[in-house]
């Protein structure tokens, strides 16, 4: 069997091109999972390329479309926050956030790490963007990193 089985703590970012893009509803909550984006890539040698704001989930996939086609990065990372409230508004958003953000990745040939999370409650949104070892930013930026270097790995 061919192919490697390298953890995401192997992985080196100094020359990939990590794009993100992040929704500004729930700022506070997609704040926190930025750092944890930010930190990642720095304790893996890299950065971000450049990060751009759209108001909501609902923008994010077009804008990451964008964002593919114009900056052509090694991979992009979606952040934003979706709380469910009293209406259906919640289960359309976030579906068709993660449907477009999956059809961006398909139609473009880029990995789009899904750092969008879908909570019940402000609590778990505050949890799961903590600066610490649950913050889902950060994992969102590991499985980039796997994923561009799974990329690099078919490519030769």
């Amino acid at each position: 069997m061919s192919g490697t089985r390298a953890g995401s703590a192997e992985i080196s970012a100094r020359d990939m091109r990590i794009a993100v893009v992040a929704a500004r509803f729930n700022q506070a909550v997609v704040d926190g999972l930025l750092g944890g984006v930010e930190r990642t890539l720095q304790e893996h040698g890299g950065k971000v390329l450049e990060c751009h704001w759209v108001p909501g989930a609902w923008e994010l996939p077009v804008a990451t479309q964008w964002v593919a086609r114009h900056t052509q990065p090694d991979a992009i990372i979606a952040l934003g926050a979706v709380i469910r409230g009293d209406t259906a508004h919640f289960e359309y958003i976030s579906g068709e956030c993660a449907t477009g953000l999956s059809r961006v990745a398909l139609d473009h040939n880029v990995s789009v790490a899904f750092g969008v999370l879908t909570c019940d409650t402000q609590r778990q949104a505050d949890v799961r963007s903590a600066d610490d070892e649950h913050n889902k930013g950060a994992e969102a930026a590991l499985a980039a990193l796997e994923m561009v270097a799974l990329a690099r790995e078919l490519e030769t």
